[in-house]
């Protein structure tokens, strides 16, 4: 059977290291993990789905909650005979991560939350995600880019990588990212599952995210049983693209921590 997701799956001569596996935020693609993937695929396993409603994967209209987003995720991983894995995930994309946690801990042997938080929506969130997906299904997706662009990315990000992150706002469908907003205002609180955690996990965040600043990063790092908490200076929400040789030191650091523990 052929996965239902759209993804990339390189490298792996190295059976001893874990697979990594990127799950990306909204409303982006898979090309947002681009250098990760090149870092990283030459010795270990390296695979970056494109989620439901993104990048080249089928869009599903209506509502797609976390946990849809857990399962083609555990269903893909099954396609490709991936047993455990270290799972990191950006944004929305740690907010997924998390519920893949909820479902299939036991595979999952190491757990990357960057640039994301724990806590359940807010009546207000809830209405605001709601009124969003009413205006990218009204508006299309070009108007909240260049909305949001200098929020996703800092003002001062380099050139080429703000066309990157442009180019993949604007090339969403409508349909699948307002899908995944009204799914996401219905999210789980998952701060108590944080407590529960019996992996190692990594915290990233970058010193000028507005979406979502270093305390709640320090406040899930707190709550993790075993974690490590890096600030990535010169970034904003995307400090994988951002500031990918400072990420990668770090995300490079905890892989091998938990390959030491295979």
């Amino acid at each position: 059977m052929s996965p239902f997701l759209a993804y990339e799956d390189k490298g792996g001569d190295d059976s001893s290291l874990v697979p990594l596996v990127l799950v990306h935020g909204h409303p982006f693609d898979r090309t947002m993990w681009t250098p990760q993937t090149e870092a990283f695929s030459p010795a270990r396993r390296v695979i970056a789905p494109d989620l439901r409603g993104y990048g080249a994967s089928p869009v599903v209209p209506g509502r797609t909650l976390l946990s849809d987003f857990a399962r083609d995720i555990e269903a893909l991983l099954d396609e490709l005979k991936v047993e455990t894995f270290v799972l990191a995930g950006l944004s929305m994309g740690g907010q997924i991560v998390m519920d893949c946690y909820r479902q299939f801990p036991d595979r999952i042997r190491g757990l990357v939350l960057a640039d994301t938080f724990p806590a359940a929506e807010t009546e207000d969130g809830k209405r605001s995600r709601n009124a969003m997906a009413d205006r990218l299904l009204r508006e299309g997706m070009r108007g909240y880019a260049d909305d949001v662009l200098e929020k996703m990315v800092a003002p001062y990000a380099a050139p080429e990588v703000k066309t990157h992150v442009h180019r993949m706002m604007t090339t969403t469908s409508p349909e699948g990212a307002a899908a995944a907003l009204r799914g996401r205002a219905e999210r789980p609180d998952y701060r108590a599952l944080l407590t529960r955690v019996t992996v190692p996990a990594l915290v990233v965040v970058g010193t000028d995210d507005e979406y979502t600043p270093v305390a709640d990063a320090e406040a899930m790092h707190a709550a993790l049983p075993d974690s490590t908490l890096r600030v990535i200076e010169g970034a904003a929400h995307m400090p994988n693209l951002e500031r990918p040789g400072e990420f990668n030191g770090v995300l490079g650091a905890f892989l091998t921590k938990v390959d030491g523990r295979s």
